[in-house]
């Protein structure tokens, strides 16, 4: 039975909602019917927009004298929920398998089904096919470490210490000697390949990247596809054309292209290529956000300081480099609409492709 002491003390500020929030989970917990039900309840109290994150942003807002007391609530609270949905996942989960025991009865003398034969996951499908197009422009595959050195993350690719643009990349850095991170995009294997070998170069690199960042459409761990093209007589028309003609091999000869002015410090005019929404063609939907346009990869000339970095002479050597994420790639071509459905392993979602 709750004392008069214990029922003032919930009576007053906002740990008097811990109690009922947690109630209202068990509540919501008994009605879920599978484990994404029950997920959801709890997400309604500890995600990103839960009521015990909206508890935890008026924290400041209390005396100080009443911070400490009110905090260790607050994670007390949000431990029990967690304890609360897992219990809950492991009943569910009996459930399911007890179901399974109270159906027709197996017979152990059946021979065994055979193995059902495998398929590519739609990120590998999806990065195949763009090197296979690059392939037939004459582009070499080339690939490199996934952990790198910051003359080659950044330095070499024209990002002085102190560049805004570093702090776009949400950078994951390794704690042992030599300044290395995990490498936040694909270029680091252009510079290697031209440090490596004189012009011309063509080179499209795949591989996986990493950056500090978890949403809807991103993923600490996510795969580019990045290209070079370096020649005496390169210019932004044959940029221009070899990308326009990859967009429409990839997603159709229909689809129509435009290039819009952008910022990269690697290169210098720099663009974004969009195309026509191959879901609305251009009427406006939720793949598109309404625009008509869906944003595709970016792309420019490389920059003259970057040849110097390597040792080509910019005067005499011209070329351009583009870049996309095959993740949004993938996600483009089928439609989806959160990235994660591509890393959940969910074996329903991949027998889809």
């Amino acid at each position: 039975m709750t004392t008069d002491h214990q029922a003032q003390g919930e009576a007053a500020g906002p740990a008097a909602e811990l109690p009922r929030l947690l109630r209202q989970l068990d509540a919501d917990l008994a009605a879920a019917r599978n484990a994404e039900e029950a997920r959801g309840a709890a997400s309604r109290l500890l995600g990103k927009k839960g009521a015990l994150t909206l508890l935890n942003r008026q924290l400041g807002t209390l005396p100080a004298d009443q911070r400490p007391a009110f905090g260790a609530a607050l994670n007390a609270a949000k431990a029990e929920a967690s304890a609360r949905l897992e219990t809950r996942l492991a009943a569910l989960d009996r459930e399911v398998f007890e179901k399974s025991l109270a159906g027709p009865p197996h017979d152990p003398t059946l021979p065994p089904r055979g193995a059902p034969c495998g398929h590519p996951h739609p990120l590998m499908s999806t990065m195949h096919d763009i090197v296979d197009i690059f392939a037939g422009m004459g582009f070499q595959v080339a690939e490199g470490p996934e952990v790198e050195d910051d003359f080659h993350n950044f330095e070499a690719l024209n990002f002085p210490p102190d560049h805004p643009a570093r702090d776009m990349q949400d950078t994951l850095f390794i704690d042992a000697p030599g300044n290395l991170l995990l490498r936040t995009h694909t270029s680091p294997v252009q510079i290697r390949t031209m440090r490596s070998q004189p012009p011309p170069v063509r080179v499209v690199i795949p591989g996986a990247v990493y950056r500090h960042d978890d949403d809807a459409t991103h993923s600490p761990r996510f795969y580019q596809v990045e290209g070079l093209l370096v020649d005496d007589h390169t210019s932004l028309a044959e940029l221009k054309g070899c990308l326009t003609l990859f967009v429409q091999e990839f997603f159709g000869a229909d689809v129509t292209v435009r290039f819009r002015p952008s910022f990269f410090p690697f290169t210098e005019p720099s663009a974004e290529l969009d195309c026509r929404c191959v879901v609305c063609k251009g009427a406006g939907c939720r793949v598109c956000k309404g625009s008509g346009w869906l944003e595709v990869l970016g792309c420019g000339m490389v920059d003259p300081e970057v040849f110097r970095h390597v040792g080509y002479d910019p005067e005499q050597w011209q070329g351009f480099a583009f870049g996309m994420g095959v993740d949004r790639m993938a996600m483009l071509r089928h439609g989806l609409s959160h990235i994660r459905a591509l890393y959940e392993n969910d074996q329903r979602f991949l027998r889809q492709f």
